[in-house]
């Protein structure tokens, strides 16, 4: 996986990638030079007295080294910005992809585990090509050169060289293939400890409310001592690396002394003899370069494994329809409808076939894990019906074009949440363009203009991410406000005014009717009390509409339907009241 992702990303650069390894090139000639001059130096300098000889060849050597020195400095400049655009691209096509998942596919990965794949995974990745442009090439071109100018000196003393070499590599491959299982292993607890301090941030408050801070102190100690006793795994292997190439090489020095002496008295000369100990030297460098990259690489080939996984995963809600008219627009229909998760037992709805008209108001209730939610979602298309159609303007949704579909639609999920800004930031997701007074009369039909006009900014108030840093009534008419701004031709309310008081719920829905007038509006709704008025209701009973009707016609043809309404009546109103500030 980690060539086939390098190919595809680091294509754009090839030019960039032909000046480094064209630098580097430049700079191992360089290095691989000099012990030449040096043994020049030796033999036809200092050991003749020729002093002439010693200045200008040093004058030589100090050009030499200087190019080096500017071909090192341009390659490592050159390498850089091709790992950094490698980084940028990889975060940007893995967000790219994760745009594109639909609810299936998140809840697949776990949003810890994309949040890893799209930085730590991509870090692993980058840094790798970041070592390959900086060192890489160069420890390649000495090893050759090193061993290419050991034999022109010396081929039988280059025998020692030859042998010691292979004897390194596979000692390292050793050590190296016992490192790529704990590296994978190391990213999966990664992907835990994430999950767990994520949870833990976000349910802080029940974790104080119950007492739990030990039990959830424990739980992130089993999560970070498994993932540090992998690491001191890692790091144990690492360790072995640098001693093993240093006792190898430095054994192979003393052979090539040892040996070099009786090459000496066989005619070698002292300078040659010195130049093949650099070119050793030389090659310990190419090898120590490719002992750091032997570490990296493996950890970069699993992050590029999990990053291929994201990218390679096709979402389960494809939206590439073409279709960009809508004849009836806010007719929202459902043709026999059936949907289930992948792997359940039994569908989640099924056979659900009923129309909602423009300017006409359909209620959803029914028990817990009966399947409002899903119907909502499959009307906003965030999964696909697995069988049926799901129809707006009399267009199925999977062929309208994203665009047309989602221009449709205002969604107001079960769970309203906020983004990090402003009060005015959050209402413009609902239209980029609209003006402040549009804004003011969205969060005047929400009930919100009152508690948003109090604040000492107004519209520019702060809001936290999430929405923490307000109630959960206040999260709730803020995104009730936000889908008003969008002015859309389907209303999707799911459950979206649990946390209001029966007065303002009223209220609420009664600026909503009148503003909304010609919309078509789907409420999922608990409280019968809140929804009498609707034109039609739909009854869920186990992912099956077992009734519909108006409300009264429920309460005379529906004993299930009349025994919730006559339930919630007998309810005092602090069970049956969800109370302003409730978060």
């Amino acid at each position: 996986m980690l060539p086939t992702l390098l190919r595809r990303f680091l294509r754009p650069y090839s030019a960039l990638l032909l000046a480094v390894g064209l630098l580097q090139l430049l700079q191992s000639l360089a290095s691989l030079y000099l012990p030449k001059l040096n043994a020049d130096i030796i033999d036809r300098g200092v050991l003749t007295g020729d002093t002439g000889h010693i200045v200008t060849t040093g004058a030589v050597m100090l050009g030499v080294s200087l190019l080096q020195i500017a071909a090192a400095i341009a390659a490592v400049w050159f390498g850089a910005k091709v790992a950094m655009r490698l980084g940028r691209d990889l975060r940007a096509a893995v967000f790219a992809q994760v745009a594109q998942f639909s609810e299936r596919e998140v809840q697949q990965f776990g949003a810890p585990s994309l949040l890893t794949r799209s930085t730590n995974d991509v870090q692993q990745v980058q840094m790798l090509v970041l070592m390959v442009c900086s060192m890489a090439f160069t420890s390649l071109f000495l090893a050759v050169g090193g061993v290419a100018m050991a034999l022109s000196l010396d081929v039988a003393l280059s025998r020692v060289m030859v042998l010691a070499v292979p004897v390194l590599l596979v000692v390292l491959g050793l050590i190296i293939s016992r490192m790529l299982p704990l590296f994978e292993r190391m990213q999966g607890q990664t992907d835990d400890l994430n999950r767990v301090l994520r949870e833990q941030l976000s349910g802080i408050r029940v974790i104080r409310a119950f007492v739990t801070e030990d039990v959830e102190t424990q739980r992130f100690a089993q999560a970070n001592t498994a993932i540090t006793e992998t690491a001191l795994g890692v790091g144990r292997l690492f360790a072995l690396m640098f001693p093993v190439s240093m006792l190898i090489l430095n054994l192979t020095s003393v052979a090539v002394v040892w040996f070099g002496a009786s090459r000496i008295e066989a005619g070698m000369e002292v300078g040659a003899l010195i130049a093949f100990l650099s070119y050793l030297v030389q090659l310990l460098m190419a090898i120590l370069i490719s002992t750091m990259l032997a570490f990296i690489a493996p950890r970069a080939a699993v992050s590029a494994r999990r990053i291929g996984e994201v990218l390679n995963t096709s979402p389960s809600v494809r939206l590439d329809g073409t279709a960009t008219t809508v004849p009836t627009p806010g007719l929202l229909e459902f043709c026999d409808v059936d949907f289930s998760y992948p792997g359940a037992e039994r569908p989640v709805l099924q056979n659900i076939r009923f129309t909602a008209a423009p300017g006409t108001t359909t209620a959803i209730v029914g028990a817990t894990g009966s399947g409002k939610t899903t119907l909502v979602n499959l009307a906003a298309r965030l999964f696909d019906a697995t069988a049926g159609s799901v129809r707006i303007g009399g267009v199925d949704v999977r062929t309208l074009h994203e665009d047309t579909l989602y221009a449709q639609l205002a969604l107001v999920p079960q769970r309203p949440y906020l983004f990090s800004g402003t009060v005015a930031s959050n209402l413009r997701y609902g239209d980029p363009q609209a003006s402040d007074a549009q804004l003011w009369q969205a969060l005047e039909i929400a009930q919100a203009r009152d508690f948003v006009a109090q604040l000492p900014q107004g519209l520019q108030a702060p809001i936290a991410q999430g929405g923490t840093n307000v109630s959960g009534g206040q999260r709730q008419r803020l995104s009730i406000a936000r889908a008003v701004v969008r002015r859309p031709r389907i209303y999707l309310f799911d459950d979206s005014f649990s946390a209001l008081d029966t007065a303002t719920d009223a209220r609420l829905r009664q600026a909503l009717a009148s503003h909304s007038d010609g919309a078509t509006r789907i409420v999922v709704a608990q409280r019968i009390a809140s929804i009498t008025s609707a034109d039609q209701i739909l009854l869920l009973e186990d992912g099956r509409i077992s009734a519909r009707g108006t409300h009264e016609e429920l309460l005379h043809d529906c004993p299930a339907y009349a025994e919730i309404a006559r339930s919630q009546m007998e309810q005092t109103p602090t069970e049956n009241t969800p109370q302003e500030g409730r978060p």
